[in-house]
């Protein structure tokens, strides 16, 4: 149990940057606090993957969570990568879309405008409402990277632009005839539907778009907090909380 005397001198290490698996990585932190309580572990709202890397570079934050790789001048500043999960890249949608699944010519088709009622895909009669994310955020960029149709895609402008995974959700959740897309968390079962696609749920292997989940830090001089997190999110227990989340474990290195 966690004394006063421990909360008290407990040495606050905040893990800052991207929105994608912030619920996930809670979890991790939350354990990793039961098992070392003097290290106050906490995963703040999102800057984005792009604010965690500058906060470690300037040496504002020691470690980051991040949803893209390092470009090489991030690298060349001596800053590491270390992959933690590898989280499918999902679509969802306002349960009253009524449908389940798409394949992913629909799903580029809606995305572009070329569909613009459930119903053109067995769905209900109700004008879709597309929400999207800005051309910087990862899931997009990894969509665009992996998802057959995505490569070139021009986004309809019919559409709202959210500016985290969490307002996208929301957007959903609240608006009838909405999709929209985000990194796959069971969470995502409130409230909205998950789709099917080309047959595969998000959890399924042949589930055709994901993305990395990675912690950035400087190596040199790693103190001894920070290290001992990294590694408990490498163990076998913060593993199987990342698989009830519906991510995959990085592999050890």
């Amino acid at each position: 149990m966690l004394t006063i005397s421990t909360a008290l001198h407990a040495e606050e290490l905040p893990v800052v940057g991207t929105g994608d698996g912030i619920e996930m990585l809670q979890a991790v932190a939350a354990r990793f606090r039961q098992i070392e309580p003097s290290i106050d572990v906490r995963i703040p709202p999102s800057i984005g993957s792009g604010g965690g890397i500058a906060a470690v570079g300037s040496g504002a934050a020691r470690l980051a969570r991040v949803a893209r790789p390092l470009s090489e001048a991030e690298r060349a500043r001596g800053l590491a990568y270390l992959p933690v999960a590898t989280i499918p890249s999902a679509f969802f949608v306002h349960p009253s879309a009524g449908i389940s699944r798409l394949n992913t010519v629909q799903l580029a088709a809606i995305y572009s405008g070329q569909i613009s009622n459930w119903k053109e895909v067995a769905g209900t009669d109700l004008r879709i409402r597309v929400v999207r994310r800005e051309d910087a955020d990862s899931t997009l960029t990894t969509l665009r990277a992996n998802m057959p149709g995505w490569k070139n895609i021009e986004i309809t402008e019919r559409s709202k632009t959210a500016v985290s995974t969490q307002e996208a959700v929301e957007s959903v959740r609240m608006t009838e005839g909405a999709i929209g897309f985000g990194p796959y968390s069971k969470i995502l079962d409130i409230g909205t539907k998950v789709l099917e696609i080309d047959g595969h749920h998000p959890s399924q292997p042949g589930y055709p778009s994901a993305g990395e989940l990675a912690y950035v830090y400087r190596p040199e001089g790693l103190a001894d907090d920070v290290s001992k997190f990294i590694a408990f999110s490498k163990a076998g227990e913060a593993a199987e909380i990342i698989r009830g989340f519906g991510a995959l474990p990085a592999a050890s290195n």
